[in-house]
């Protein structure tokens, strides 16, 4: 039964909530009918909480919340991207040569749940090969499921680096949201 519609601060409050209280995984169906929303706007919450390091993953049966210890020494955060696969290449690059390691690559399916590909790029150099290694396979870069748009970890031993790359893919039109 559908309820009354929240506002979205209280929705992803009353997601966190539930999600952490769970110890099975919760549909997008369900929280969109106990919030009076549609199972899209759940899909943008999620992401929203991710970017504010909620640890939340999609699995094909619903969202968890992974109640793991932070390493201390780095600093971790998520990003939205949205860009081409031509662009894929300077999007890594702007991230590494601000001293940003690319943990991961995360795409949210529709059938699949959360998608995630392990990166852990850390120089140009790693970028090029993982460019290299996408070419020679003839693979697909996750993103192109979810027509560009992506998340992605990036962790650094300083706040101000995370915020330079983020400026800069900003400024390279790549960035959707922090």
């Amino acid at each position: 039964m559908q309820q009354e519609r929240m506002s979205g601060e209280k929705r992803r409050e009353y997601i966190i909530r539930k999600l952490q209280k769970s110890t099975r995984p919760i549909t997008g169906k369900m929280l969109a009918d106990e919030t009076g929303v549609s199972r899209q706007v759940i899909v943008t919450d999620i992401a929203l909480l991710k970017t504010s390091n909620e640890p939340i993953i999609a699995t094909n049966r619903g969202y968890l919340y992974m109640q793991d210890q932070p390493d201390e020494t780095l600093i971790r955060k998520v990003i939205i991207c949205n860009h081409t696969p031509e662009q894929a290449q300077e999007e890594l690059e702007i991230i590494v040569d601000c001293g940003v390691t690319v943990v991961d690559v995360i795409v949210e399916h529709p059938f699949y749940g959360g998608l995630t590909g392990s990166l852990m790029l850390q120089s140009r150099y790693d970028v090029e090969q993982f460019i290299k290694a996408i070419s020679e396979q003839e693979a697909s870069l996750l993103s192109e499921l979810t027509d560009g748009i992506h998340l992605h970890t990036i962790e650094a031993d300083s706040d101000e680096k995370l915020n330079e790359a983020c400026n800069r893919l900003k400024n390279a039109g790549i960035l959707y949201r922090e």
